[in-house]
């Protein structure tokens, strides 16, 4: 095909792509082309069929001249004929021993993804890919603070790399980007810089989280192609001279600071808050009040809470220690459950992989309900809880595959196996959609109060 833009030029090349959206390379290509597997085989055929470029005599392909990296994303359509993200953004496979001598300016990562042309087409499960059609064209430049918050990132994982800590890594260590597994079902391994320890193959990735903010700005737009070069500012919970001063962990931690030791009474008085209707929310209120400062009505809403996939959640700890209450979170959507066989590409790993920021209060005298804001903390689940959490989802998986949607079938808490399956719809009239024909009642996952007391204690 002839090229019908200027490859040095930005603006040329993000006009140009608009041509694609609503089309198929099936469109473009000549008769006898026989399509590429593997996913890095559309990117390529993209460039090869409709870009003009030839593969053979310029391995860069991607606009190198100027400075823009083309990126395929799959997304995927709900019963309800809703586009969703379907996966991460790999950005690139992670040497351990290549990348333990880099810093963040010589990484692969930031030298080919600081400008993206993001290419949104529609994932046809077993469709050749000339067939695939595409749908969203997106410029996207990491806005000065998002690379502020992925240097941090970066930093976590190259400093776990290079003391050889490689096959401790976890999508819950970071907030944007992430080293998500690789490899079949995500069980291969390879060597690593500074150990002998096979960690598993793993590549940097811009998080499912994240994607979904960048699709939020395109459905939003209304229209099929946009740059966000001049996208309008949203809700934040910091600003950018703060992430130059210290990183988002501390910047939350040290608002807690002042406040950690006292009791409601004082907190509302001092944060200007109505709690006098005394419900379960008002502990959120307080929490979000500070680690907000004011700026949102729910920080799990705000700027970096969304793009990081995190939740911050509120914890109440009894005068004798114990945690009353376990800690609820979505509802299982189960024609997803039914339709992925892979734990690391699961909606429940991606919940579990987040990073949490949990808020303590501590009551002072039995059943007096006189609670002081106790501990603020971090929290990734560890390692050996994951691994564990793979047998909690493959319970559900199979029992939904079964039609046994019912919570006999489900772990309970009274197994104390760290989480558990139990109902949350409104009534009983508050049925979800059975994968297998029907409906069927809402069921949640779960954290068992014994758990996050363990939790709690540990940190």
């Amino acid at each position: 095909m002839t090229k019908n833009y200027n490859p040095a030029d930005i603006a040329s090349i993000f006009e140009y792509s608009k041509g694609l959206l609503g089309h198929t390379l099936r469109d473009f290509a000549s008769s006898d082309f026989e399509a590429r597997k593997g996913k890095g085989g559309l990117g390529e055929m993209v460039e090869e069929i409709y870009f003009g470029y030839d593969k053979n005599s310029n391995p860069d392909a991607d606009f190198s001249i100027a400075g823009v990296e083309l990126k395929c994303t799959p997304l995927k359509k709900s019963k309800k004929e809703e586009l969703l993200i379907k996966e991460r953004l790999v950005c690139g496979m992670i040497d351990y021993i290549e990348e333990a001598g880099k810093d963040f300016e010589h990484s692969h990562f930031y030298e080919k993804c600081r400008l993206m042309l993001l290419l949104f087409y529609l994932h046809i499960a077993q469709a050749n890919q000339l067939d695939l059609e595409f749908i969203f064209s997106v410029l996207w430049k990491l806005p000065e603070k998002d690379l502020l918050i992925i240097r941090n990132d970066y930093e976590i994982i190259h400093n776990k790399i290079v003391q050889g800590l490689a096959h401790t890594l976890s999508e819950g260590d970071t907030m944007y980007l992430g080293a998500c597994r690789k490899g079949s079902k995500g069980s291969d391994v390879t060597k690593q810089y500074n150990s002998d320890i096979p960690a598993p193959t793993r590549a940097f990735s811009l998080k499912m989280a994240y994607m979904r903010t960048i699709l939020e700005y395109v459905q939003k737009s209304g229209k099929n192609a946009i740059s966000n070069f001049d996208l309008p500012k949203e809700q934040e919970t910091v600003s950018i001279n703060e992430l130059k001063q210290n990183t988002f962990d501390k910047i939350i931690l040290n608002r807690f600071r002042p406040f950690i030791g006292k009791n409601e009474k004082q907190l509302s008085e001092e944060l200007k808050l109505d709690l006098s209707n005394g419900s379960k929310s008002k502990f959120f209120q307080i929490a979000n009040a500070i680690a907000s400062e004011g700026k949102c009505s729910n920080i799990n809403l705000s700027e970096e809470f969304r793009k990081a996939g995190m939740m911050m959640k509120t914890i109440r700890v009894q005068a004798n220690g114990r945690i009353k209450e376990a800690m609820s979170f979505e509802n299982i959507n189960y024609q997803e459950i039914y339709d992925n066989d892979v734990w690391y590409e699961s909606r429940l790993y991606e919940i579990f992989t987040s990073r949490f920021l949990f808020v303590t209060f501590k009551e002072q005298t039995k059943n007096a309900g006189d609670y002081i804001l106790d501990k603020v903390f971090f929290w990734t689940m560890p390692p050996d809880d994951l691994r564990f959490a793979e047998f909690y989802w493959s319970n559900i998986r199979t029992n939904v595959l079964n039609n046994a949607i019912e919570p006999v079938n489900f772990w309970s808490a009274k197994l104390h196996q760290n989480f558990h399956v139990r109902p949350k719809g409104r009534n009983s009239d508050d049925l979800a959609d059975n994968p297998n024909g029907g409906k069927c009642k809402k069921y949640c996952y779960w954290f068992n109060n014994d758990y996050i007391s363990k939790i709690v204690r540990e940190n």
